[in-house]
């Protein structure tokens, strides 16, 4: 694993007095600490903005959006793999990944992970062994990024074979062995993340990564 950069020590500051503040807002009992909690709020935006050129306006969207207590976000990830191979979907971009994405507010990790594999691949899934717990921004994105993200990898059963929709996300889905990966969404998953998935399935005990 790479050691932090420390260059990007602002965007830890940032988000921790985001944190603070967003915690402050939600539970302090005075009205003029809450104003000056929502004024902590607004610098961290601000510098957010500043040292990344996105428009205030949109890091407020992204960065000042939630209330009560500030937790990491959750991605969910299917590593469907069947005969020495890993099935990933290509999306817009061009680029391929594991069946995933944010886990919805009414969704457990497993529910998520057949919802996404049966809009993504049009392939029934049944959720197994838990891989890895890994934070995004040590394993899969050095960029700045406002948010805390931790993603799951879970073992999953193909119950059935792709037959992909039409939908706004994905535009094929396709078997791969781990030596012969295509051009891979590195936010979503790394091919050392893939590599993980392979070795977890082929053990018959498992010891879940998490950082």
């Amino acid at each position: 694993m790479e050691a932090p950069d420390t260059r990007l020590q602002w965007l830890e500051w940032a988000k921790e007095i985001q944190f603070i503040a967003q915690a402050g807002m939600e539970y302090s009992p005075d009205a003029f600490d809450r104003e000056r909690f929502a004024r902590l709020r607004e610098i961290s935006a601000e510098m957010l903005s500043l040292m990344t050129e996105v428009p205030l306006p949109r890091v407020r969207e992204l960065f000042c959006n939630e209330t009560g207590f500030q937790t990491p976000k959750l991605d969910s990830r299917a590593a469907i793999i069947r005969d020495g191979r890993i099935l990933l979907v290509q999306e817009k971009d061009g680029l391929w990944a594991m069946p995933g994405g944010w886990v919805d507010v009414n969704q457990t990790i497993a529910s998520n992970l057949i919802k996404e594999a049966q809009e993504e691949a049009g392939l029934q899934i049944k959720p197994g062994r838990l891989v890895a717990l890994h934070e995004y921004s040590r394993r899969n994105c050095r960029r700045p990024f406002p948010y805390h993200i931790i993603k799951a990898f879970v073992l999953c059963t193909a119950l059935s074979e792709p037959q992909l929709q039409a939908n706004p996300e994905t535009t094929a889905a396709a078997w791969f062995t781990p030596d012969a990966l295509p051009p891979l969404h590195t936010g979503k998953q790394t091919a050392a993340q893939i590599h993980l998935c392979f070795t977890a399935h082929a053990a018959p005990h498992w010891e879940v990564e998490f950082d």
